[in-house]
């Protein structure tokens, strides 16, 4: 009889799971595993916000695989050791995963395969990505680094997939390997900060997909709506997508279904696709540019003159207590939900950068820590856009006004007040600039930074290192 272990990483679902959906066609009996590896940048590793979520995703899944007779069998240790283990107390005779493209984490694989594979057969797939970071390549073989053109030859090798059915049968062993309870994992924290945080979240796998259909019916509208803050006008399926609840295929079919019906909604709903696209291009570069984790992309930003002594303006700006209201609440909405819209997200990376000259490493760090969406990919490639030492990098010389894009992008105030409520008082203009028009404010902080001074003052030390 053939057992195959299946380990689940960042595909904590049953569709459209090909290492599962493979396993459960060819093998006689099936062992979902989920292994807590220590290694630094595997998903059980990475922030405290992410581990919350975790927690929650495979409760669900555990959830759904007994419904299908199944379990999840959860263990601790080294991936290497916990798979021989499991080989050795199971008979094992074929591993099946979905392949993760950290650097730390594709070395990993690469050693557990080759080792693995005279004692077992070995299978991997891909299950997160739309297309493998290697096959959308330049004429001449070389990695993109412009969004633009990679975007239009993914187009062209294509982004339809159909995606694989959930197994109608999980075929189980009469003993399933013992399993670590879920809290012996110890992904929630002590103090239980997290309660407040998930009230505003539903996760796993059928929360992931009703949250895709929740939002098509106003897609058509989602190429302005995505760029205000106070309206709901995101799929926010980032964490769900990051921790394999629903993978870009579903996302991309079942846009393009809901499409076939709904043919006005194309201009928005394409913009939608390809900001799915965004999130291949940074598996893209974080595959072929592994050194981008902790190093900018463009080389010159190594000799960069950031500041020294930052930790003050770094702790007030984690705090949401800078006295520019549009990235205090920001910093506040990230804190009490583990999110923050999109738009917002670029402003505080600028105002971190540029404006109070903070590493990008430092931002990424916290962003990483506090996001429940903290994907390696994404969050890297958006710290350097933003910071302009990136692939298709926003230009040095995009500096984010905080009180413009607030009174663009939110000239009601409504987010602004929906997370600072010591400026809920203040009139349409006030809230946009507290101290500036306003009678004086004692419970709201001064700027942190005068923004025209700081803007030259980064533009200056940019034309050091052009040079």
């Amino acid at each position: 009889m053939t057992t195959a272990i299946v380990w689940l990483r960042q595909d904590l679902r049953l569709a459209d799971n090909p290492a599962l959906y493979h396993a459960c066609r060819k093998c006689a009996h099936i062992i979902p595993i989920f292994i807590d590896d220590p290694l630094p940048t595997s998903i059980s590793q990475l922030g405290a916000a992410s581990k919350v979520w975790l927690h929650h995703s495979l409760q669900a899944l555990d959830s759904s695989l007994q419904a299908q007779g199944s379990r999840l069998t959860l263990r601790h240790g080294a991936a290497l050791d916990v798979l021989r283990d499991l080989i050795a107390s199971t008979g094992a005779t074929h591993i099946y995963w979905n392949r993760v493209y950290d650097p730390a984490s594709l070395a990993r694989d690469k050693h557990i395969k080759e080792t693995l594979k005279s004692v077992c057969e070995v299978h991997s797939f891909n299950a997160s990505l739309l297309n493998e970071p290697w096959e959308v390549l330049k004429a001449d073989d070389t990695p993109y680094k412009v969004f633009t053109p990679f975007w239009k030859a993914m187009l062209k090798y294509g982004i339809q997939h159909l995606p694989l059915p959930m197994p109608e049968h999980i075929p189980t062993p009469a003993n399933l390997p013992e399993s670590l309870p879920l809290n012996a994992l110890k992904l929630l924290p002590t103090i239980r900060w997290d309660t407040d945080m998930m009230a505003h979240w539903q996760v796993g796998e059928h929360a992931a997909m009703q949250a895709l259909h929740n939002f098509l019916p106003n897609g058509a509208a989602y190429k302005d709506d995505r760029n205000l803050p106070a309206q709901q006008g995101t799929a926010r399926l980032s964490p769900h997508l990051h921790f394999g609840e629903i993978s870009p295929r579903q996302a991309v079919y079942h846009t393009e279904q809901y499409l076939a019906e709904h043919p006005a909604a194309e201009s928005g709903l394409r913009h939608f696709m390809q900001e799915i696209g965004w999130r291949e291009f940074g598996y893209h570069l974080l595959y072929h540019f592994p050194h981008t984790v902790a190093q900018a992309l463009d080389s010159r930003f190594d000799h960069f003159p950031w500041a020294d002594d930052y930790d003050a303006v770094l702790q007030r700006w984690q705090r949401g207590q800078t006295g520019f209201p549009i990235i205090d609440a920001g910093m506040r909405e990230l804190w009490q939900t583990g999110w923050m819209h999109n738009r917002v997200r670029m402003i505080v990376a600028s105002l971190l950068t540029k404006n109070l000259l903070v590493p990008w490493q430092a931002g990424e760090q916290w962003f990483r820590d506090t996001l429940v969406d903290a994907d390696l990919a994404s969050n890297v490639f958006g710290w350097q856009w933003t910071a302009g030492c990136g692939a298709d990098a926003a230009p040095y010389f995009r500096i984010f006004n905080p009180i413009l894009q607030s009174q663009k992008f939110d000239p009601d105030g409504e987010y602004i007040r929906r997370w600072i409520p010591e400026l809920q008082g203040r009139d349409n203009k006030q809230v946009h600039l507290p101290h500036e028009l306003g009678d004086g404010l004692r419970d709201y902080p001064l700027p942190i930074v005068e923004l025209g001074g700081s803007r030259e003052r980064a533009l200056a030390m940019f034309t050091q290192i052009k040079k």
